[in-house]
């Protein structure tokens, strides 16, 4: 069985490997050069601070435009697609980047106090930034996907996405978690993969044609 990733991305069928074995090796380097492309340009977008949001849907219709047509200029088109998403996004951008700062100072808080009570408050804390962080992967899936749509069916389209299935919700946030623990090894790698490569499983978990026989 493939892993989730792998299904991820829409394309030709792969020609057979010569007995060198390089069409293989490069179609594999594929599903981490060009996510990490993505990843860059979203690390560059996300250094204003309040534009993470929106820098995320932009990198989420770069990896969706790879997905279904090919086109591989997923730097170059996360950037060209952040103005449209900025216009749409930066109350919303706001707003999150305002509950981001309230969990991480909380968590801090108490991970500073040695009471009892603290637990069950750092637990809560925890399980809020973990559906934080699959709201937001899912919701930037969806505005990948249908960037003509707006912030209300981008969040109700990422509810259903992010919170209709267990197994789908717990799949994205192993994702988010593994790609930047896994990717530590390389050079800038959880700021490359870390944000593009549970995106890119999101878009795949949405994708109509998974659900047709």
């Amino acid at each position: 069985m493939g892993t989730p990733l792998a299904g991820a991305v829409a394309s030709p069928p792969v020609p057979e490997a010569t007995p060198s074995g390089w069409p293989t090796l490069l179609r594999r380097l594929e599903f981490v050069a060009y996510p990490a492309a993505a990843g860059a340009a979203f690390t560059l977008l996300a250094l204003g601070v309040v534009t993470w949001l929106p820098a995320l849907a932009a990198m989420g219709r770069a990896l969706q435009r790879w997905r279904v047509d090919g086109d591989s200029r997923c730097f170059a088109n996360t950037l060209a697609a952040f103005g449209g998403y900025w216009r749409a996004l930066w109350p919303h951008g706001l707003l999150s980047t305002a509950v981001a700062v309230v969990l991480v100072g909380n968590t801090l808080h108490l991970l500073g106090r040695s009471e009892a009570w603290t637990f069950p408050l750092l637990a809560a804390q925890v399980g809020i930034a973990a559906a934080f962080v699959i709201h937001h992967v899912a919701f930037a899936a969806e505005a990948g996907r249908e960037p003509d749509g707006g912030v209300r069916s981008w969040s109700a389209g990422a509810l259903a996405l992010g919170f209709g299935s267990p197994a789908r919700g717990t799949a994205l946030l192993g994702a988010a978690i593994s790609a930047a623990l896994l990717s530590l090894v390389v050079p800038l790698g959880p700021l490359l993969l870390g944000p593009s490569v549970p995106v890119l499983l999101a878009l795949s978990f949405a994708d109509p044609r998974r659900h047709t026989s």
